[in-house]
């Protein structure tokens, strides 16, 4: 009986099939199948009925999978407690980043190879996705950390380190008919078409909170993913851009900013589960991450 035996049943017990288990396990399907087959063999019992759509476990198969949990956790105890005396961190880290999220926000690749120099054993993988997905990949353990654009209010049940703070700004072609404008508030803004990041991003559900708590709806006319694309819609007059002010400073001579009263900031966030269980490795780079990032604090007028 071996260990990837008993890791490749409780996969398969636990997803229910065996595509997602393989994948899991980065293993492919066939060899997911023999090695649970060779371990029925061996205990003399089937432990997977086969027979519907939905994989499950017969009685036998019942009645092994906590004893199989359990030693494959003394497996990873006796590792960590090896890896622990030695001082070597072993594992995978996942991080999360947004797709938008631009290489002046934070030096991610230097960030990276600094803890890799250091913890060569351990791989690392990153995720890009919207704010909402990294959300839900944090809160299901999918994730281990995430860079997630915030509003004024972290999200529950995750610890949050702010990395960047700044002002949302409503960006215009020079030749609009806002360009004269230096502030704008967001009742004359509902009535003009804006140009915006889609649900799910965080500067879309600021500027949604945002009108909604004044008691207006903004007018999206176009969605882009990418906050530099919205500066190139508006840079040819196809609407009002709400972008990061670090977006117009770029692009002056193509985009007029005007600031937005009241103020609206937006936030990236690194983040993490506040409670459940977290790596050894992930451990780490967590503290790595929040040790190396200057945090800033949170404008009071932020909104």
């Amino acid at each position: 009986m071996e260990l990837r035996q008993l890791e490749y049943f409780v996969a398969v017990a636990e997803e229910a099939n065996f595509t997602r288990a393989a994948a899991r396990v980065h293993v492919a399907q066939p060899g997911v199948s023999a090695q649970v087959r060779r371990l029925e063999r061996e205990l003399g019992q089937d432990l997977l009925d086969r027979s519907g759509r939905a994989v499950r476990l017969t009685a036998a198969g019942a009645a092994v999978l906590p004893y199989a949990r359990a030693a494959l956790s003394a497996a990873a105890g006796a590792r960590l407690a090896v890896d622990e005396l030695t001082g070597l961190l072993r594992g995978h880290v996942t991080i999360g980043t947004l797709s938008s999220m631009a290489s002046d926000d934070l030096d991610l690749p230097g960030l990276i190879a600094g803890f890799h120099a250091d913890h060569p054993a351990v791989e690392i993988s990153l995720a890009a996705a919207n704010t909402d997905d990294l959300i839900e990949g944090l809160k299901t353990g999918r994730l281990d950390m995430a860079f997630i654009s915030i509003g004024a209010t972290a999200p529950p049940g995750l610890g949050t380190h702010v990395v960047t703070s700044q002002p949302f700004v409503a960006a215009v072609s020079h030749d609009h008919a806002l360009a004269s404008r230096s502030t704008i508030t967001l009742k004359a803004l509902a009535g003009h078409g804006l140009i915006s990041l889609p649900r799910g991003t965080g500067l879309r559900a600021t500027v949604d909170e945002a009108f909604a708590a004044a008691g207006l709806r903004p007018r999206v006319a176009l969605e882009a993913g990418d906050p530099r694309v919205l500066a190139q819609f508006a840079a040819r007059g196809l609407g009002v851009a709400i972008v990061p002010q670090s977006i117009t400073d770029a692009r002056r001579e193509q985009l007029h900013a005007i600031a937005i009263t009241p103020a609206l900031h937006g936030r990236i966030a690194f983040a993490w589960r506040a409670e459940g269980p977290v790596s050894p490795a992930a451990g780490a780079l967590i503290a790595r991450v929040r040790a190396t990032v200057a945090e800033v604090t949170p404008d009071p007028e932020a909104g």
